[in-house]
């Protein structure tokens, strides 16, 4: 599985022939330049601009199936499942999905536009042991650092991977996580052994 980031929530995960697109930054947000790439499946967490560009994940051949919203997926060998909370962004109460999502045999978990830590303990009795976890860090309309880190620790994740942040609360919450030394890395490369051996480590990726 290679991941790499685009900024804001966008994130391009691949494996094999198929490639999955997180929250698709459109060409209308305020915050996100939008990055172009095709993919076959297209999660938006929450239907704004900042995260449902559809359109720049549609590449030639590459349509994608889009996922917008809570219940159960298959695309090909990915299982997913989509579960809804409420949340503020852009001063307005609207419903993000958390996406739990299943492939080459690991568990990942999007929190996509989350402004409260607490989730639903119905919704953490199915999401099960997760290997890689995509968290935003950077205040605002989503989580604050504490929060944030908090919340790493709770769902006791093997791998955290930190989102929609800016080079302060970076910093922060790396100080937070004790993981300071952590350099940002091009793209992420990972087997299901490699992350196996993880214990709440930290990966930055460059946008």
């Amino acid at each position: 599985m290679v991941i790499s980031y685009h900024g804001g929530q966008c994130f391009k995960v691949s494996f094999g022939d198929t490639t999955l697109a997180f929250n698709p930054i459109s060409k209308k947000s305020k915050q996100y330049s939008p990055a172009k790439f095709g993919s076959d499946a297209a999660f938006v967490t929450l239907w704004h601009q900042d995260f449902n560009g559809v359109e720049n994940v549609t590449h030639g051949a590459k349509q994608p199936f889009v996922v917008d919203g809570p219940g159960e997926y298959e695309i090909g060998q990915v299982v997913a499942h989509g579960f809804g909370v409420k949340t503020i962004y852009d001063k307005y109460e609207t419903y993000n999905t958390i996406y739990q999502v299943k492939l080459e045999d690991m568990n990942i978990l999007f929190l996509g536009a989350l402004s409260n830590p607490d989730i639903d303990p119905k919704i953490l009795g199915e999401i099960g042991d997760i290997d890689i976890l995509f968290v935003p860090i950077g205040g605002g309309d989503v989580l604050e650092v504490p929060q944030a880190s908090k919340l790493a620790v709770k769902l006791e994740a093997k791998l955290v991977i930190p989102m929609q942040y800016d080079a302060t609360t970076l910093k922060a919450f790396l100080k937070e996580e004790g993981n300071e030394g952590v350099k940002p890395a091009e793209k992420l490369t990972l087997k299901k052994k490699d992350v196996q051996a993880m214990s709440g480590e930290v990966a930055v990726l460059k946008s």
